[in-house]
Order: C-alpha cells, then structure tokens, then sequence
C-alpha cells in the first residue's frame, strides 16, 4: 500500500534540511538520534562546531574550540554584562530579554573583534599563491598587510586591549593549545608575525589580544569566518547568564542605576 501523502507534499512543497527533524517517537540531529547517539556521548563545543561544520570535530579540534570559548565567556563588568544586567532590573520577568540586550553590543568593539580579526587574516591569505615555509616568510607577508592597512587608515583587529597593556594571558595559551593539536595553522601564524612585525610600521608595540587570537584559532580549525563572531556570542552567553544569576543572588543593577542617575548633569543644547 503506498504511503499517504500529506496535503502539503501533494502540492509539491519541500523545505530541505540536514540538521534535524522529529517525528512522534523520535528526534534526529545531524543525521544521528538525539537520545540514543548524542545525549551523554556528544559535548555542547563539538555539538556546535557540528551543526556549523556540517562535519564533526576531531578531539584536537574540539580541545581547541572549547578553549576559545572558555577564552570568551566574561570579562567582567563589560558593556555587555552591564546591559544584561540592566535589562533584568528593568524587567525580571524577562531573562531571555536580558540575555538578548548582552547579545546584542558584541560588534566591533566587544565580542565582534573574534569575527574581524579571523576575516582580516582569511583575506590576507587569500591572496597568496602559496604559504611560507618559516617566520621570516610570514613577517614579511605580515609587514606588507601592516602596511598596507595603516595606508588605508584601518584599524588592525586583535592589536591591543584597554587592561592588558603588555600580553593578554590567553594569547600565548592559546597558541599552545592550537600547537600541542597540530592546529597551529595559517592564521594564527599570520597573526602571530603581526605580532612581531606591527611595531615597524605602527611605532609602538601592542599586544595580541584574546579576542583576535581567537578568531585565528577557529579560523584555523575551517569554520566559515562569516560566523565566527556567533561562536563568541555563544561563549559570552554563559558569561552572562552567570551576571544574571549573581544579579539575583547579590543584586547591583539599582546601584548602577542611581549612579548615574545621581550623577547626570543637564547641559543647555548648543545654539548657533
């Protein structure tokens, strides 16, 4: 007896997906059973490079990502975690609304800079024919993109960073990690010759912050640098979910609040 069609798949309609679907007993995901092959046996960070990927991690490449996201889950009282923070006093019915309003400030300053940084480097590399064999071959492909970056007035993303004036402690464990995998590929060896070779062109030396040595990092472990600020919100949505669980415990929202709320200073708008 042939199958039934429903009314939808007689008129024709189709929406093709490979990441998952479920039925009334059952729930796959990636091609696999949710309960029986994931749930217990797949971490969260190889779950998510996964479902981007379309492919799943090697160990090395999983250690790596989780790595980054752990690199990437707070900072402290950050504009993000602020917002956050801000959001649920003002509505604590609302804890998706407060998560989203930490979401939402990861740009080119905050969060966004993983994203850039993975960019820039992928764009540099792109234009090789091939890559250098050591790290004068990368300084001086590094001094040329320097260069040519300050000639068009653009910032270089993962130089410097407001605290950490000297070394920005996950950088060099980072680069560690990625090494002891034998994922110490070409963009966090593009950046790290940035690291040597910026101070030529700029006048003054900068550290490689964490934001950028990790977006080299996923770079380097091929997910699509087109997303790679998404694996920084998701890092940062702990981050903030632990802020708004000691927001409930020990509460400062209000304090910020009236702080500046005590301390705001009318000024007559500018006439001509």
């Amino acid at each position: 007896m042939a199958e039934e069609l429903t009314d939808d798949q007689e008129h024709g309609l189709s929406f093709p997906t490979s990441i998952g679907t479920s039925d009334r007993t059952t729930i796959r995901l990636l091609g696999q059973d949710l309960a029986e092959d994931l749930m217990g046996k797949v971490g969260f960070g190889e779950l998510a490079y996964w479902l981007v990927a379309g492919r799943r991690p090697t160990p090395g490449q999983v250690r790596v990502l989780e790595a980054v996201l752990v690199a990437l889950a707070d900072h402290g009282f950050t504009p993000t975690a602020i917002a956050a923070r801000l959001t649920y006093l003002s509505a604590p019915e609302s804890l998706q609304g407060a998560i989203a309003a930490g979401l939402l400030g990861g740009g080119s300053r905050f969060l966004g800079v993983t994203e850039d940084c993975g960019r820039f480097l992928a764009d540099v590399l792109a234009g090789l024919d091939t890559h250098p064999d050591d790290d004068a071959g990368w300084d001086e492909v590094a001094l040329a993109a320097v260069r040519d970056a300050r000639a068009a007035k653009r910032l270089l993303p993962g130089l410097g960073h407001p605290v950490h004036k000297d070394v920005d402690p996950r950088t060099p464990v980072l680069i560690r990690i990625a090494d002891e995998e034998g994922l110490r590929g070409p963009h966090l060896r593009l950046f790290e010759a940035i690291g040597r070779v910026h101070p030529q062109v700029l006048g003054r030396t900068l550290p490689l912050n964490g934001a950028g040595v990790c977006g080299a990092a996923l770079a380097d472990l091929d997910l699509p640098v087109d997303l790679l600020r998404g694996f920084a919100l998701l890092a940062r949505t702990a981050g903030l979910l632990g802020h708004l669980a000691e927001e409930r415990r020990n509460p400062l929202g209000m304090e910020i609040y009236r702080t500046v709320d005590r301390n705001a200073r009318y000024v007559p708008p500018a006439t001509d």
